[in-house]
């Protein structure tokens, strides 16, 4: 049996489960509904109504809910995706989507 050589898929793969982990953090404001978030949250990350439920309480009392942990690359997908999602039309004052950030994985 040969060993396999330098880059290598074998190789390539091993180097990919070592890729840093980042949370896409849900941050709270006074402009968007639980609704919102919880349509928001089953539309971009198919969460179930009683997850997205858990994450609205979560941000509205502590001011942030970790909405995912993945590579960087899927992480700044999902925060544009927060990003773009738009204003509540439940409430005349929100002009535009919630805000996420990253944060590293520990």
């Amino acid at each position: 049996m040969a060993l396999p050589t330098p880059g290598t898929e074998i190789e390539k793969k091993g180097q990919e489960a070592l890729e840093p982990l980042w949370h896409v953090v849900l941050l709270d404001d006074d402009d968007h509904t639980y609704d919102y978030v919880i349509e928001m949250l089953c539309k971009l990350f198919f969460k179930t109504v009683e997850e997205a439920l858990r994450h609205a309480i979560e941000v509205d009392t502590t001011g942030r809910t970790i909405v995912m942990t993945c590579e960087r690359s899927a992480a700044e997908f999902a925060r544009d995706q927060i990003h773009s999602y738009g204003a509540d039309p439940r409430l005349p004052r929100s002009k535009g989507s919630m805000t996420a950030v990253l944060e590293p994985a520990a």
